[in-house]
């Protein structure tokens, strides 16, 4: 089954119903490897590249605008990044959500990107400590510029995306057009408010995670060390994310998969990507062979079986590991 194209929200532009996510490119993955994995995702039929700032400390804008230089193929794909997270250790204001930041960051996104405009610019994060207009209103003059078409969120609660559908009407500015959720078979969260209220006012969904930072890999196995080259052995803050739930879920996935002959991670993905309300999961692939298993999800159907069967395993809205962190803002109970 080849890739499809959906739209994304209510934009009008269609986008491939997976993105091509950029983050270990320039860093965890070298650039000669980076560029042959966008040339094989757009052979694939991938249209839709997602990176950020903040990924390699800008290195993964660079190596994902080579690419799109290499190839020549710029203006076929719909390119996203984001912006809030710190870019200097030394100036407290190269990072969030002001008005100062985003031109800054735009800007300096435009050069390492090598492109005149950006389709999707989004919040990496909610700020609290920053009004939602002066971040909107920032984004509008941007959008009005010509240098953003569309804008988008990341990690937002439902009721911090209908405050800013509210200030965009009240203000007359340009509205979030998506949002990207941690969405995957280990934290199913989103399906309580969030998939149901993007439906409602025509947002699309790029769930990020959507093998949740490979745990859904098939690659951890109860009692076994973990992978040397993995982020959870190498990350001990990720390493929270890995409960004893985890590997239930990883055990009652494993022989629905294999009935379907696919890979873990390819069931995984078709899951999510076959979803209701979900537009592109993001991949974040670190090798072409990584790469190549998740394109291989688009030949993949779930079925209604498939899903009793799934649910059996992890509930719908349940959650087994935290994708949506703790920590990052004062009233991080809002979203659960």
């Amino acid at each position: 089954m080849p890739i499809e194209t959906r739209l994304l929200g209510r934009t009008g532009v269609r986008v491939s119903n997976l993105c091509l996510g950029a983050m270990m490119f320039g860093w965890r993955t070298e650039p000669a490897e980076s560029y042959a994995m966008v040339d094989r995702a757009i052979d694939a039929g991938v249209s839709f590249i997602d990176t950020a700032n903040v990924y390699g400390r800008g290195r993964s804008e660079e190596v994902t605008g080579e690419a799109l230089a290499r190839n020549g193929k710029r203006d076929r794909i719909v390119l996203a990044t984001k912006f809030h997270g710190s870019m200097d250790d030394t100036d407290p204001n190269a990072r969030g959500a002001s008005r100062r930041h985003i031109v800054d960051a735009c800007e300096a996104s435009l050069r390492r990107l090598g492109t005149d405009w950006i389709d999707l610019y989004q919040i990496h994060r909610p700020r609290p400590d920053t009004a939602i207009d002066e971040t909107l209103r920032a984004l509008d003059d941007l959008v009005r510029s010509g240098k953003v078409r569309y804008i988008g969120t990341s990690t937002f609660a439902s009721w911090e995306i209908l405050e800013s559908l509210w200030v965009s009407k009240e203000l007359g500015l340009n509205r979030v057009a998506c949002e990207q959720p941690p969405y995957n078979l280990l934290d199913r969260r989103a399906e309580r408010e969030l998939l149901p209220m993007t439906q409602t006012f025509g947002i699309g969904v790029i769930p990020w995670g959507p093998l949740g930072g490979g745990l859904l890999a098939g690659r951890y196995r109860r009692g076994e060390p973990l992978p040397e080259d993995g982020r959870y052995a190498m990350n001990e803050r990720q390493r929270r994310r890995l409960t004893d739930g985890v590997y239930d879920v990883i055990e009652g996935l494993e022989p629905i998969a294999a009935d379907k002959g696919c890979t873990l991670s390819q069931l995984s993905l078709a899951w999510c990507e076959q979803q209701p309300g979900v537009t592109s999961p993001i991949i974040g692939p670190r090798t072409l062979e990584q790469l190549e298993d998740n394109l291989g999800a688009a030949d993949v159907v779930i079925t209604d079986e498939d899903r009793e069967r799934i649910d059996a395993v992890i509930a719908p809205g349940a959650t087994v590991s935290p994708y949506y962190e703790a920590g990052w803002r004062p009233h991080d109970h809002r979203i659960l």
